[in-house]
């Protein structure tokens, strides 16, 4: 509780106190007035049931065992539709240019090459330090991952995270580590991307270890013909600087991520994954994570990574699939 009996909020970058009489409903009513958010896109997290029953919009505040501090996501409707705009536009864009990541376009693999862009990647790489969670293994290939989207549906309302986890992914996580060191890259700050992450279920599990966070302080902006100047993450930052000890490079990392403007400065290196959206309606029938665990198992064989066009990993699959089957590959 605040010095005068309310509750203190965190939202972003945002701290404020609300009233804390009432149910959950009123203080998301009165968080609403705050903030603009609504209710149905507000979570609250760190909030707890006393005794560990189910906890609701019903639930009396006094009933709540409270932290010191509520953490609150979720975006205005102006933001979304924003956010929405953006990705309707990107796609159509996408859609019109046959977008394939593999198909080297000249202009596409100059991004990475031009000179201002090269001077803000050794910015970056002098300023930003980034921690190990664990030790690069030797003979590990790399996979970089999204959060939003990709792993997690950011935008839908849900009173647990849990609840809009992508399916498959704990799974996922432990299946790819058994060939590759993983790396969670978000365009959000530090903060968000831990939190997310212990909220998941990801920090801290028994069957994987994460190798590192990276978060938006990593990313460069850099101005494409097609989408403008937007903000990207090269995996560049990775291959060279020397916390990550030279074990990663073009023939063995992968990344993915649900927005293709990500992969400018390496388009060789991208699968941009379905987008997880809807947590709701698709989380009994998404399987994309499940596929791409064999996507990652069936390369991961493979010397150089660096040849395939990742943009037909279906494709891949299938024919591998049919080999098997027909006995030109072992099982």
């Amino acid at each position: 509780m605040g010095a005068g009996g309310g509750l203190r909020v965190r939202w972003g970058a945002r701290e404020f106190e609300v009233r804390g009489g009432g149910d959950v409903g009123a203080l998301k009513r009165e968080i609403e007035r705050e903030t603009g958010v609504q209710p149905k896109r507000q979570k609250l997290l760190g909030l707890r049931a006393k005794g560990g029953g189910a906890l609701s919009d019903a639930t009396p505040v006094d009933e709540l065992v409270l932290p010191k501090k509520i953490l609150m996501m979720g975006s205005t409707e102006v933001a979304i539709a924003a956010v929405q705009e953006d990705a309707a536009k990107a796609a159509e864009l996408e859609e019109e240019r046959g977008f394939d990541l593999a198909c080297e376009d000249p202009a596409m693999l100059a991004v990475a090459e031009r000179p201002e862009n090269q001077e803000k990647l050794e910015r970056r790489l002098a300023a930003v330090q980034p921690t190990l969670l664990a030790e690069p293994r030797p003979g590990k290939k790399l996979l970089v991952l999204d959060i939003d989207y990709t792993l997690f549906d950011h935008v839908s309302s849900a009173e647990r995270p849990l609840e809009l986890r992508r399916p498959f992914l704990l799974e996922f996580l432990a299946a790819a580590y058994r060939a590759y060191d993983i790396i969670i890259w978000s365009a959000t700050g530090m903060k968000w991307v831990e939190l997310k992450m212990k909220e998941l279920g990801v920090l801290g599990h028994p069957d994987f270890k994460l190798l590192c966070l990276l978060d938006s302080s990593a990313m460069v902006t850099v101005h494409d013909a097609s989408y403008g100047i937007v903000n990207c993450k090269p995996l560049a930052f990775i291959w060279r600087h020397g916390v990550f000890g030279g074990h990663y490079g073009a023939h063995n990392t992968i990344m993915f991520d649900d927005l293709s403007r990500n992969f400018l400065m390496n388009p060789q290196n991208g699968l941009k994954i379905r987008p997880f959206k809807n947590a709701h309606r698709l989380r009994h029938t998404d399987r994309e994570l499940e596929k791409l665990a064999d996507y990652l198992e069936a390369i991961g064989e493979l010397s150089d990574l660096s040849k395939l066009r990742h943009r037909r990993w279906e494709r891949y699959l299938a024919k591998r699939n049919r080999a098997h089957r027909e006995g030109d590959l072992p099982p």
